[in-house]
């Protein structure tokens, strides 16, 4: 056992937990510093910080192939997407529970193969249909009329899901063709420039030197935990660690317990459930369906 957490695959799954950690700790930490400061400076010094740490971690390492993109458009677009999602996230959790915030981000893997379905024209089998449907039905338990989150901050975790599922739909493409912390960069760079008029519109120095812990967690939470997702990524493929991308909504509910004393009902519980089976069920889909290409390809070759 001791062997396998020491492989490419254990710290894979090692790191994106870590990840996903990072990423529930960042929504907690957001909903409660926006009750501090000002929503856009902390959205701002979250890219910020990102920026500034990714260049001076990488760039003694890389020199200057750290800011070579042969896709600058894509590069920006995808700096955009994030930085929508991240909006959504920092506005949204000002209304929403963390956990219930949280599982209805977690449809966005399911969104993005519809979306790779309608515009890459991939295939999807009936069986991801019907988890999809799945999905939706747990987000409809969640979101109901008459729940605790039943109200108009609905539309952020909504907006957020879209353009995140169209930010993985990019990613996918750029990979392969970018250097992952190059891609990194220019999405804390792109947030920085876009935010840094409205930060400048809503500044508050008072603000940043009295409550500049908060700021400081928010940067470095959003910023390693997508170095962290980037190394997992780079030991494990997406088919082993997708399943665990749905930890993060274990730990924030716990989080949205231990600091907002917020306990989901009996049907967001369920909700959130059926979200995370309909989620794990179609990452073992993708699993199988690698694992079958992997076979497939071996036994070409050895026949070759």
């Amino acid at each position: 056992m001791t062997s396998f957490w020491r492989s490419r695959h254990g710290v894979g799954i090692l790191l994106i937990i870590l990840a996903t950690l990072s990423f529930a700790a960042l929504d907690t930490a957001t909903k409660y510093a926006t009750k501090l400061a000002p929503v856009l400076m902390l959205l701002w010094f979250r890219y910020f910080f990102q920026s500034v740490a990714t260049f001076g971690i990488r760039f003694p390492v890389q020199g200057k192939e750290l800011l070579t993109t042969s896709n600058l458009r894509f590069q920006v677009l995808r700096g955009v997407l994030l930085l929508i999602t991240s909006a959504c996230s920092f506005f949204g959790l000002q209304y929403l529970p963390v956990g219930e915030f949280t599982a209805m981000v977690m449809l966005t893997p399911l969104l993005t193969i519809a979306l790779a379905a309608w515009v890459l024209k991939n295939p999807v089998s009936l069986h991801r249909w019907g988890l999809m449907l799945i999905g939706l039905l747990g987000v409809l338990l969640v979101i109901r009329p008459g729940g605790k989150v039943f109200s108009w901050a609905l539309l952020f975790p909504l907006l957020l899901v879209s353009a995140y599922a169209w930010f993985q739909i990019l990613t996918g493409k750029m990979s392969g063709a970018e250097n992952p912390y190059t891609t990194h960069f220019y999405t804390g760079l792109v947030g920085t420039v876009i935010m840094t008029p409205f930060a400048i519109y809503s500044w508050n120095t008072s603000a940043l030197i009295e409550y500049w812990p908060w700021f400081m967690l928010v940067g470095f939470m959003g910023t390693f935990g997508h170095l962290m997702l980037i190394r997992a990524f780079m030991r494990a493929s997406a088919a082993i660690l997708t399943p665990y991308l749905y930890t993060q909504i274990a730990f924030a509910t716990t989080f949205g317990w231990l600091f907002f004393d917020h306990i989901p009902d009996s049907l967001a519980w369920l909700g959130i459930a059926i979200i995370a089976v309909s989620g794990i069920g179609n990452s073992m889909i993708t699993a199988r369906a690698v694992s079958r290409e992997f076979k497939e390809k071996m036994g070409i070759d050895q026949q070759a």
